[in-house]
């Protein structure tokens, strides 16, 4: 798949190392990133994750075959309303967001009435980190990337979403919009709250003042993603909650049988509790090799 010109509205993390792989598999012939403070121009650069950065939208995505939104989800929205009198018909546009029901629901009709293509995406292979300082040309290797259709979808825009994402060594699955929201509210989002309660109920000042002391590698593992942007993990959050709620009620009840557990000294109970576990994540992490970070 060869792009003549890619525009990445956005250049964080995942755009940013988009732009990355593009150019070194010299995927697109120009790749112009739009950015909204002057800052992250001059970083773009030093990046090296696009050709031409700037912070004019219209000139961005202008003439552009590819536009990928890079934002977080609550800009997405805007953003496509700005750009749009600027794209040129027959564009594909494509996303990055990890809240899929919502965002297509939005986008694909308005994008359709401007005679471009909406698909939505979600290439799973986050990182704590955030900035296009932090970008990775190898960070889409062997990730998992959602697309998800629906009965509206131009065909052939999908086959070329697809292809993207495959150009740049990730593993594609097509999932319902709905249904990758259900999923991800499990796999991604309720972790994120997890590691994120974790940090803040053992590192709240009120604690021990040797509680951090004491804070060793499964804490630091643990809790890594909840050093992620405040910013991203609540429009996640908010644009999932439906699916998200249902998903921490589902988890609390299972927390609450290991506190019975716990307290009626179950030895039994609390081994079947850690075999069943370990069995679990061992037979997932052998089926599916390293997981992509996220």
């Amino acid at each position: 798949m060869h792009w003549n010109r890619v525009s990445l509205v956005g250049v964080g993390l995942l755009g940013g190392s988009l732009g990355l792989a593009l150019k070194r598999r010299r995927l697109a012939r120009t790749v112009v990133g739009y950015v909204r403070r002057a800052a992250s121009v001059a970083e773009c650069r030093k990046a090296g994750a696009v050709d031409l950065a700037t912070r004019d939208l219209a000139a961005a995505v202008a003439g552009a075959d590819l536009v990928v939104l890079s934002t977080p989800i609550a800009q997405m929205r805007p953003l496509v309303e700005r750009l749009l009198p600027s794209i040129k018909p027959g564009a594909v546009v494509t996303d990055v967001g990890s809240v899929k029901g919502s965002l297509v629901a939005e986008l694909e009709g308005q994008v359709a009435r401007s005679g471009a293509h909406f698909v939505g995406s979600h290439p799973m292979a986050g990182a704590e980190k955030t900035g296009v300082s932090a970008a990775r040309v190898d960070l889409f290797v062997n990730a998992v990337c959602v697309v998800t259709p629906t009965r509206g979808t131009h065909r052939p825009a999908l086959q070329r979403v697809e292809a993207l994402w495959k150009s740049v060594g990730a593993r594609v699955v097509r999932l319902s919009p709905g249904l990758h929201d259900e999923l991800v509210s499990r796999t991604s989002h309720l972790p994120h709250v997890v590691a994120a309660e974790l940090a803040n109920f053992v590192l709240r000042p009120r604690q021990p003042k040797a509680q951090p002391t004491l804070c060793a590698n499964g804490f630091r593992d643990t809790t890594r993603i909840a050093s992620g942007s405040p910013e991203m993990w609540r429009d996640i959050a908010l644009a999932n909650r439906k699916n998200l709620s249902g998903a921490l009620g589902e988890f609390i009840a299972e927390l609450r049988e290991f506190q019975r557990l716990l307290r009626r000294g179950d030895a039994e109970g609390l081994s079947a509790f850690f075999i069943q576990a370990k069995r679990r994540r061992d037979s997932w992490s052998g089926k599916l090799g390293s997981p992509s970070p996220e």
